[in-house]
């Protein structure tokens, strides 16, 4: 039973704190808004245009992109640490090096695929639209 009280106060504590730290900043702030807090930009820039901009969705897939293939090096790295090692043990060359090409390849395959549809192309020419529009129809 002692377990349960203490998880219990845990429990308080971690609702209480957020919520005093809350109810303290409200009585303490001022109550009188400053002209400038109530602006878009707080740094005195005057705002032109709206607010929702269109981004080039082209940003977005070389961001993955890069995420996937940061994530690649980041699985490749401790693998080379460990090949030496693994051989010295007696591990066949094969028993090594399998696991790691199928990683490569499966990655291969999906900047084949990137680059065939286009995502790694920051500016899509003509010619690769009509290939596209060839090959869907």
């Amino acid at each position: 039973m002692n377990q349960w009280i203490a998880i219990g106060a845990l429990g308080l504590v971690g609702v209480g704190i957020p919520i005093g730290m809350m109810v303290v900043s409200a009585l303490l702030r001022p109550s009188v808004s400053e002209q400038g807090k109530t602006v878009i930009y707080e740094s005195g820039e005057v705002p032109t245009g709206t607010a929702h901009v269109q981004f080039n969705i082209q940003y977005y897939m070389v961001a993955l992109l890069f995420v996937v293939f940061d994530v690649e090096t980041v699985l490749i790295f401790p693998w080379t640490m460990i090949y030496r090692s693994a051989l010295e043990q007696g591990a066949t060359l094969g028993q090594i090096l399998a696991p790691m090409l199928v990683f490569i390849g499966i990655l291969v395959v999906g900047l084949v695929w990137a680059w065939r549809n286009g995502a790694v192309e920051w500016v899509k020419s003509p010619r690769a639209n009509r290939a596209k529009t060839e090959r869907q129809s």
